[in-house]
């Protein structure tokens, strides 16, 4: 009888083990032992076999973190909001900081934060980075994603951390594909979010089955529609190779690139360093120092990516279409993704409308973008363009879309009649074109400059 039961033992034990797959837990669905609240007065608490978080007024975002850090993993859970006035969202490799300031509170967290948004913004399974960079995935870049997270319902997690990659699944779709070198190990916290309004105190968010497998990790594949968020300077993950992108910049060299009425690279007013290519300030003179510079290739439809960082009260653009059959004095004519101080520079303020404001088509249309989501002057934003074989051209701004239309509609051309490009016969309708980057005779420095050439 007695080997009967242990034989018995034996196989729900074994069972067990097959069922974890090399998983651990993370939460027993008893107690909080193996988790310390870190920052805020958020309140946690277990309840039927769920850590539940309930917001509190008056105090900053509140964590729950792991007493042990963790490195390379895969990282499931179940999560639930019950309304879409809540927020919430799960740390990987995050840190505390005990003497970082944060409003009136001391202490910080800060590190990759996968979002739990039921609102209609649906970022969900989106990653953000708490205290620092701000998004760095936001969901509009895979739009398949956004009706993945049910509100009031329990929704499965998945994210993968290996290396320098991290991808995130809901309910078995998936959502994000970052490539970051900023953190590679530090503790998962669940985010109690600050509620701006205290009659939202009180909302309730839930957490189960929380598990992480350490050992034995497998990268998943992601489909090729996904796009590649690479945050790593001029460099050009193995998934990015596969799907058709290239750089245009190999942060070294000029190669590629040359002055747009030149044979060759212009020998003064460019600096090309610490994986930069940078246009040096010459007290606004457009175009009369080193000039723009321009692709040696012409491009039609394509998707292109760039970083740019902008000095105070500084002007530039990224110019596509650019043919250089068009006559003028100072910059080479194509549609033009504007660079620019917004706050400094007068061109902000003149044009119709703001369309020469940052990310719009230069005075053509304006880019509609929120404050929120750009980077202050001095650090990096990125930008991106995309023209479909249909000619159907999109401006984006930091993973968010800020404008788009049709080239060669007749609304275009209407646009064009009252710009200043009127002069010039089907501006910004040739069949391909260079792309351009501008002298406008201030400091703007440029890289991770790709291209996907679209068919």
């Amino acid at each position: 009888m007695k080997k009967v039961f242990f034989f018995f033992a034996y196989l729900i034990i074994t069972s067990s083990l097959i069922a974890q797959n090399g998983f651990t837990n993370l939460f027993d669905g008893k107690d909080l032992n193996g988790w310390k609240r870190v920052v805020g007065a958020g309140e946690y608490t277990v309840e039927n076999n769920m850590i539940v978080g309930t917001t509190v007024a008056g105090s900053p975002n509140t964590f729950l973190a792991t007493e042990k850090n963790y490195g390379d993993f895969i990282l499931e859970f179940d999560a639930k909001v019950d309304d879409t006035a809540s927020n919430s969202g799960v740390q990987i490799r995050s840190h505390f900081d005990a003497n970082e300031i944060n409003g009136n509170n001391k202490g910080r967290v800060y590190g990759y934060q996968v979002e739990e948004d039921p609102s209609s913004r649906k970022w969900s399974g989106g990653i953000y980075e708490e205290g620092r960079r701000g998004w760095l995935y936001p969901v509009t870049l895979n739009p398949t994603a956004q009706n993945a997270f049910k509100t009031a319902e329990w929704n499965h997690y998945k994210v993968e951390a290996i290396g320098n990659t991290i991808k995130t699944w809901i309910n078995n779709i998936p959502v994000a594909y970052l490539i970051d070198s900023v953190s590679h190990n530090g503790f998962i916290a669940l985010q109690v979010h600050a509620v701006p309004d205290p009659s939202l105190a009180g909302k309730k968010m839930y957490w189960k089955d929380i598990r992480i497998k350490t050992t034995d990790l497998t990268s998943t594949s992601f489909p090729e529609s996904v796009f590649v968020v690479n945050m790593i300077p001029n460099n050009l993950s193995a998934t990015e190779k596969e799907n058709g992108w290239k750089l245009l910049f190999d942060g070294k060299t000029s190669n590629g690139w040359r002055g747009a009425f030149k044979t060759g690279f212009p020998d003064h007013g460019w600096r090309i360093d610490s994986g930069m290519i940078t246009v040096l300030e010459s007290n606004g003179e457009q175009g009369k120092n080193g000039g723009d510079v321009v692709t040696l290739n012409e491009y039609s439809a394509f998707d292109l990516t760039f970083q740019f960082k902008l000095t105070s009260g500084a002007n530039s653009g990224v110019k596509y279409f650019v043919t250089l059959n068009e006559k003028s004095d100072s910059s080479a004519i194509g549609l033009e993704y504007q660079v620019l101080d917004d706050k400094l520079h007068p061109d902000a303020k003149l044009g119709r409308n703001g369309d020469r404001t940052l990310a719009s088509l230069y005075d053509l249309i304006p880019a509609n973008k929120n404050e929120r989501y750009f980077n202050p002057v001095g650090q990096w934003n990125w930008g991106r363009i995309i023209v479909y074989p249909n000619n159907h051209v999109e401006h984006w701004l930091n993973g968010i879309k800020v404008l788009e239309y049709e080239r060669g509609s007749k609304e275009f051309e209407d646009l064009v009649a009252i710009s200043k490009y009127k002069i010039w016969d089907h501006f910004g309708e040739a069949k391909e074109g260079h792309i351009l980057l501008q002298d406008h005779g201030n400091e703007v420095s440029f890289r991770s400059i790709k291209i996907k050439v679209l068919n």
